[in-house]
């Protein structure tokens, strides 16, 4: 029998491998840096890729009930992600701040912890609709991508390898050869099921759009200041408060169902059938 999403499950393995890969900069680069915050950023990114991987199996094999009550892990797994990306965000903005100096990757940083909860939040709000709710979620893995061959790139492969001060403009060539990809990719997802594919031209927009913003703010000189406004929020209470806001945000769209409110509504309108079983008149 023909497995079905086929194109998704090679899409997640390719996702695990390069984020394998750039995260293995950490140990082999030279000037490689490990804190707590990159272990627990590490863990978490992984256990997100290989929860949607364990999710995409069960569907393959039609465990739709499995599917269902490990989907209930959202509530602890969403909120536990978008917590950990942002407390690296302000771990990278405070160290640079404590130099007098802006983060580079503040865009990407703060940009991809917005991003990623915003296609969670919007995946867990349109859930009725399986097929949008799979492409939000799958297209998660997307952004991860973008990350993961960004940092594969400058730390591997020679046209944009990071080797000193005087090649630091690779990262600005990295960045729009990545761009470049992550929209084709997401592209094609989209052709592929135009319909209920929209949410990968989302995700595949984010890249592009971060690298817009990240140059008009050092452009404009306020890439330093906001580092330093990021940083102010302080480690724990940026991972605490938004672990707190998200789970909270995930709770008010579980409790609070469009359709399912769209279909009771409609329901109330229609008339009782009488004793007879006909409809009331």
């Amino acid at each position: 029998m023909k497995q079905k999403h086929t194109l998704e499950f090679v899409f997640l393995l390719m996702v695990i491998g390069f984020s394998v890969v750039g995260f293995s900069s950490l140990w082999l680069g030279e000037n490689s840096h490990r804190t707590p915050y990159h272990y627990l950023h590490i863990i978490t990114s992984l256990a997100w890729l290989l929860l949607l991987l364990s999710q995409l199996v069960l569907v393959r094999q039609n465990g739709f009930r499995r599917h269902r009550a490990i989907g209930l892990s959202i509530f602890i797994a969403g909120p536990l992600l978008v917590a950990s990306l942002m407390l690296l965000s302000v771990h990278s903005a405070a160290k640079e701040a404590a130099t007098g100096q802006a983060d580079d990757l503040l865009v990407q940083n703060v940009g991809t912890t917005l991003e990623i909860a915003l296609l969670v939040l919007l995946a867990f709000v349109l859930r009725r609709n399986r097929d949008v709710h799979a492409s939000f979620i799958m297209a998660t893995a997307l952004v991860f991508l973008g990350i993961a061959l960004f940092f594969t790139f400058i730390s591997y492969v020679p046209r944009f390898r990071i080797q000193g001060p005087e090649t630091f403009s690779r990262f600005a060539d990295a960045s729009q050869t990545i761009s470049l990809i992550i929209f084709v990719i997401g592209l094609l997802f989209f052709l592929r099921k135009w319909r209920t594919g929209w949410p990968w031209i989302i995700a595949a927009a984010f890249f592009t759009l971060n690298g817009l913003l990240q140059l008009y703010l050092d452009r404009t000189d306020r890439t330093r200041p906001l580092t330093h406004l990021v940083a102010s929020i302080g480690r724990a209470p940026a991972f605490g408060a938004s672990f707190l806001i998200f789970a909270a945000l995930l709770w008010l769209a579980w409790r609070i169902d469009p359709a399912k409110r769209a279909i009771t509504s409609w329901s109330s309108r229609q008339p009782a059938p009488d004793a007879a079983g006909r409809d009331a008149i």
